[in-house]
């Protein structure tokens, strides 16, 4: 799984403990999932292109490095939202731009609802976010339709994977990194990641 990464960082895994909790509150669940989002950003973005620049420092002129290539944050509706602002606190000059996306309680398959993206890419870089990443069905039918607008490289951010996941996103997708902070075991016959967490979404707001 060349194209996965998943992070071993001790703190990260720490937080990761307590948002497993099924006792853990809504709104210290939503400060997690900030957190563990933001904590990824690093790691996603090691690989980026830079441009050199020259900075005048209070003592004087310095060689730096800027990001060269413009960044689009997608999250996917509605458990991706929990994961912007920590990436907006690492990349504060991202554009957001939402995909609306729910998985069909049968079929487990996506079905679109929102899409509100302009009608050509504006951005060079785009990273999906979605906490979760079960059949992975959302994931790719995002990355299509990205893919559709005009992005030319695209990651997938989340914080817990499934195998079928991520075996889906690299079938349909081989050319998307996937970053996580965890590596599940297996999807359940509902399609929930095991151990995983529950519902991200209905544990971010309160309406499990």
């Amino acid at each position: 799984m060349s194209n996965v990464f998943v992070s071993h960082h001790p703190l990260l895994q720490h937080k990761l403990a307590i948002l497993r909790d099924k006792t853990t509150e809504t709104k210290k669940f939503r400060e997690l999932i900030k957190e563990i989002g933001m904590m990824l950003i690093p790691e996603v973005t090691s690989d980026l292109e830079t441009t050199d620049v020259l900075v005048e420092t209070p003592m004087g002129a310095a060689q730096c490095k800027t990001l060269r290539d413009r960044i689009g944050l997608i999250p996917i509706l509605r458990a991706g939202l929990g994961m912007v602002d920590g990436a907006l606190e690492m990349l504060p000059k991202c554009e957001v731009w939402h995909i609306g996306l729910y998985r069909d309680e049968k079929t487990l398959r996506p079905v679109e609802y929102y899409n509100k993206l302009p009608s050509q890419a504006t951005v060079q870089v785009c990273l999906v976010l979605d906490p979760m990443l079960a059949t992975g069905g959302s994931a790719s039918a995002t990355i299509d339709i990205l893919k559709r607008w005009g992005a030319q490289h695209i990651k997938f951010v989340g914080i817990i994977g499934a195998p079928e996941g991520v075996k889906r996103l690299q079938t349909d997708h081989p050319d998307v990194q996937i970053y996580l902070a965890a590596l599940d075991e297996k999807l359940n016959d509902i399609g929930y990641i095991v151990p995983g967490l529950g519902d991200a979404g209905d544990r971010q707001f309160g309406t499990a």
